[in-house]
C-alpha cells in the first residue's frame, strides 16, 4: 500500500476552478485514510485533490467530457510538446490581455475542431478562466479583457501538474457519478456541485447537466450504498450559505449519526462567481466519511 501524503509544496491545478480545494488541502488530506489503493475523485473538476494523492491508482472522473479530453492530452503528449503547442497557438491568434478578436477567432476554431489543448488556451484567456458551453456544446465563455492570460504562474502550475500526472498511475473517465463502477478497495472522494450555491459548475447552463435536489438525493443514496458495501468515502458539501440551508443534507446527517463530520475553515470571499460571501462564517464546508475516524 502507498501512503496518503500532503505537503506545503502541493501541486496546484493549472485551472482556476470555482470551488477548487487547493487552499484547504492541508486541512483535508490528513483526514483521509493513511492507506489507499484506488482513489476515486468522482467530481474531479480542477483535480486539485486527486493530483496530490499518493494512492496506488487515481481515477479522475468528471461528466464534462471536453475537460477530461484535455487532461488526457496532458497525459498523452510530452510536456515540451504541450507547452510548445500552447505558445504557438497564442502567437498564431495574437492572444493578449486586450485582443478580443483574436480570442473570438480562437474560440471559433476550437468549436469547429475541438482540439483538447485549444480548450486550455481558451480557458487561459477567458473571463475568470471559466469553462462554459452552450446547448450545442460550443465553448461560449467571453473574453477576459485585461485580466486573463497564460501568465508565468499559470505556466508553472501547468508544468508541475503535467510532471506529477506523468509520474502517477492515473485514469480519466467521463461517467455520470451514479454510473461509476466501484470496487471494495476504493476510497471515493466526492466534491459535487453545491445545491445551495450558484456557479457555472451547477447552473445547468454549460451545455451539460446541472445539479438539483434530484442529483443531491441520488448522490447521498449512492454514499449510503457504498457504506453498506464497506467502501470508504469522503464528501465535501455546504450546510448553510447566504441564508440558505441544505435541508436535504442536514436530514441525511440526522439519519446517519455514525458518519464522522468535520468543519473546514474555508470561505468563498475571493471566489469569482457572482454569489460571493464576504463573511468567513457565512459558508460552512462539511466533509464526511464512513468507517473511518474522519475528524473534519
Amino acid at each position: 500500500m502507498k501512503y496518503t501524503l500532503y505537503s506545503k509544496y502541493k501541486i496546484k491545478s493549472p485551472l482556476n476552478y470555482i470551488g477548487g480545494k487547493a487552499r484547504i488541502l492541508d486541512q483535508l488530506l490528513p483526514l483521509f485514510p493513511k492507506e489507499i489503493d484506488n482513489f476515486i475523485d468522482l467530481f474531479a473538476g480542477g483535480c486539485n485533490v486527486g493530483i496530490n494523492m499518493n494512492a496506488n491508482k487515481i481515477y479522475f472522473n468528471d461528466n464534462l467530457i471536453y475537460l477530461i479530453e484535455m487532461y488526457k492530452a496532458f497525459q498523452e503528449y510530452e510536456l515540451e510538446e504541450t507547452i510548445s503547442y500552447i505558445e504557438t497557438r497564442i502567437n498564431e491568434f495574437k492572444l493578449t490581455l486586450t485582443n478580443s478578436d483574436g480570442y473570438k477567432r480562437m474560440r471559433q476554431k476550437y468549436n469547429q475542431q475541438k482540439h483538447p489543448l485549444d480548450l486550455f488556451v481558451l480557458i487561459a484567456y477567458s473571463f475568470n478562466h471559466q469553462i462554459r458551453f452552450n446547448s450545442k456544446h460550443e465553448f461560449n465563455n467571453p473574453f477576459g479583457k485585461d485580466r486573463s492570460s497564460f501568465n508565468s504562474t499559470m505556466k508553472q502550475n501547468l508544468e508541475r501538474f503535467i510532471i506529477k500526472l506523468k509520474e502517477t498511475d492515473t485514469c480519466f473517465t467521463d461517467s455520470c457519478f451514479n454510473n461509476f463502477n466501484f470496487d471494495n478497495n476504493d476510497f471515493v472522494y466526492c466534491d459535487p456541485p453545491y445545491l445551495i450555491t450558484t456557479g457555472t459548475y451547477n447552473d445547468g447552463k454549460r451545455g451539460f447537466k446541472g445539479w438539483s435536489e434530484k442529483e443531491e438525493n441520488q448522490l447521498l443514496c449512492l454514499l449510503d450504498n457504498l457504506n453498506k458495501r464497506n467502501i470508504k468515502f469522503g464528501l465535501s458539501n455546504v450546510l448553510e450559505h447566504k441564508g440558505k440551508s441544505n435541508d436535504i443534507l442536514k436530514n441525511w446527517l440526522k439519519t446517519n449519526p455514525n458518519y464522522k463530520i468535520n468543519f473546514i475553515d474555508f470561505n468563498y470571499s475571493n471566489s469569482n462567481y457572482q454569489t460571493m460571501v464576504r463573511d468567513k462564517k457565512a459558508s460552512v464546508e462539511v466533509r464526511k466519511s464512513n468507517n473511518y475516524t474522519f475528524n473534519i
